[in-house]
């Protein structure tokens, strides 16, 4: 029996308009006139709600296997229903074996049977010296490549430099696959004075880490990955964008068909520097979160089209990993926020206070990280054929977060006491509901989107 999820504001690939999206199975049949209702349809009318396509979070830390402590299939897939993302994509880090190799990914694929209650796909692993194993993951059917061009914060993923990137980029040519670089590089021309200020530097003040990584560690990097994209034509994606002094150089270098892409993450739209206590190491992440003004270029940036998406980079991790014993010092905590399940509300508070439409929303947060994965075709977007993963969304919905919304494993993050707008009110996947107002609905039944 078909399904029909009707309502005054579907948000469709035309825009938001009143529309019926019909659902038979787990595909939708059509989207079609608001009045135009199949026979013996059950009709689901949520009136004046937002019925929106299932977020895709290209870039999270599941941690499983290994590192189950840390997050884990089951909480990570849950935290991500409840904020109304649909899919994920899985980082090679911080699990255990790390995703550099096809016996890795089918550790991972064991860990994940029965637990997943959304979808979710994998990328593997460049570090040095695989290049050989990148083949056997192209062919295993992982959606690209994630690598570091600094110390990754795990021993078993190291990071890579010039020549092991020209290697990689070989391997990935003609394959279609992007290589995703955590683009920043230890020891930037600009910031050895910078750099030696904070090793003499309060640890626990915020101010020494952000002078730790400045704005120069990004901005060299990325000069040296957009010349290897273009002289090798091999897509590569930028992931976690904080500085905004590298946008006039990705931008230039898309508008001469550099094959070059670029996110940033709902931390660096959300917070600023000066919001930031010395001490409050749950803000920590790498690249830092910088300040009001550089936030501001982001999202204007993002609003130009010069960024493509947002994500979260859910990097969570045990209490005491994140507030070591040496209370409050940023060089000892881990650095990575925890944030699966919150982006929605939190970035369109930021963004629906600056006149953004869901429809941008929409595209950042659904449409093109689904293109990044190659997944466009099924996922991100309500269209004839792709998968019912639909999202009721309460848009006006005023809020603050508390530890009751964090659905993930460990119950930090910066966004605790954040104002956000928006509320999830129900999350459906493939044609099935899997979560509603606050409540969960039958078994785990995500599935590994494999590519073909």
């Amino acid at each position: 029996m078909p399904q029909a999820f009707r309502s005054e504001r579907v948000l469709t690939p035309d825009g938001l308009r009143p529309a019926t999206v019909v659902v038979e199975g787990e595909r939708i049949a059509s989207v079609r006139a608001w009045d135009d209702l199949p026979t013996g349809a059950t009709l689901n009318d949520y009136e004046q709600l937002v019925v929106m396509p299932g977020l895709v979070d290209t870039h999270v830390h599941i941690n499983e296997p290994g590192r189950t402590e840390w997050e884990g299939f089951e909480t990570a897939t849950r935290a991500a229903a409840a904020g109304g993302v649909t899919t994920l994509v899985d980082m090679p880090l911080n699990c255990i074996p790390e995703t550099i190799d096809a016996e890795a990914l089918e550790a991972k694929r064991a860990a994940a049977k029965g637990k997943t209650w959304v979808d979710w796909a994998a990328w593997g692993g460049v570090v040095r010296g695989n290049a050989d194993s990148l083949p056997g993951l192209v062919a295993a059917g992982v959606r690209g490549f994630k690598c570091f061009m600094i110390h990754s914060g795990i021993e078993g993923f190291a990071w890579v430099d010039e020549n092991d990137l020209r290697l990689a980029l070989e391997k990935l040519r003609g394959t279609r696959l992007p290589l995703l670089v955590h683009a920043e590089i230890a020891e930037p021309v600009e910031s050895a004075t910078a750099r030696l200020h904070a090793e003499r530097a309060d640890p626990c003040a915020y101010s020494t880490w952000l002078t730790s990584r400045p704005d120069a560690a990004e901005v060299d990097a990325i000069a040296l990955l957009i010349h290897l994209a273009e002289e090798l034509s091999t897509p590569i994606h930028v992931v976690h964008l904080s500085s905004a002094k590298a946008l006039s150089m990705l931008t230039g270098a898309r508008e001469r068909g550099v094959p070059i892409t670029v996110e940033t993450c709902a931390h660096y739209l959300c917070f600023t520097s000066g919001q930031i206590p010395d001490e409050a190491t749950v803000f920590k992440c790498a690249p830092p979160i910088r300040d009001a003004a550089n936030r501001e270029r982001l999202i204007e940036a993002l609003g130009a089209g010069d960024i493509d998406m947002i994500v979260t980079d859910h990097s969570p991790c045990p209490p005491e990993m994140k507030f070591p014993p040496d209370e409050g010092n940023f060089n000892l905590a881990w650095g990575g926020i925890a944030s699966l399940g919150l982006t929605l509300p939190a970035v369109w508070r930021v963004m629906h206070s600056r006149g953004v439409k869901l429809e941008s929303m929409a595209k950042w947060m659904a449409s093109a990280p689904a293109k990044l994965a190659g997944l466009e075709g099924r996922k991100g977007a309500l269209f004839t054929g792709a998968d019912a993963d639909i999202v009721v969304f309460e848009d006006a919905a005023e809020w603050t977060i508390s530890e009751s919304d964090l659905r993930f494993r460990h119950k930090l993050s910066p966004y605790l006491g954040l104002k956000a707008r928006g509320q999830v009110r129900e999350t459906w996947l493939r044609g099935e509901l899997v979560f509603s107002a606050g409540t969960f609905f039958g078994a785990p039944r995500g599935v590994e989107q494999v590519r073909a």
